[in-house]
């Protein structure tokens, strides 16, 4: 079974961060993203959809270093669903996305790149997207694929 989350979009606020009381870090924010699409009289639409993102530990620290609201960033994680209560007893669902990998694509003042990131606060993690040039395309079939194609 598999339960992962990519996303890319813009933070819609600064991150807030919190220390639990044995000191771990955690820090939330809400990363935007938008779908465009052609209605059905041609004309183009936007639709933007909102994600609760939490980050832990050392990617929670990161985060409220280096994003900021506007920031462009790549999360990769997991979606959960909480239900929690308030002082009244009544209860509340919030659906989140935990961030295990964010990479911060917006250009760097002196630095020409655009994929320039984080990922190194998970093993296994490092060098996934920065410095990659293909991110995000694929060379187009040649004529000769689709010609052995079953269908």
């Amino acid at each position: 079974m598999i339960n992962k989350v990519t996303l890319i979009g813009n933070l819609g606020r600064d991150p807030e961060i919190r220390h639990l009381e044995g000191g771990t870090a955690v820090a939330k924010f809400s990363l935007a993203t938008n779908e465009s699409y052609r209605d059905r009289s041609g004309e183009w639409k936007t639709e933007t959809e909102w994600h609760d993102i939490v980050c832990w530990r050392q990617l929670a620290e990161r985060a409220a270093k280096d994003l900021h609201k506007g920031s462009m960033v790549y999360i990769e994680g997991k979606i959960t669903h909480r239900k929690w209560q308030d002082k009244e007893g009544k209860d509340h669902y919030s659906t989140e996305i935990v961030a295990n990998t964010m990479r911060l694509l917006d250009k760097r003042e002196g630095n020409g790149n655009r994929s320039v990131g984080y990922g190194d606060s998970f093993p296994g993690n490092e060098g996934q997207i920065a410095g990659r040039s293909d991110f995000g395309s694929a060379p187009p079939p040649s004529s000769a694929d689709n010609d052995d194609l079953p269908f």
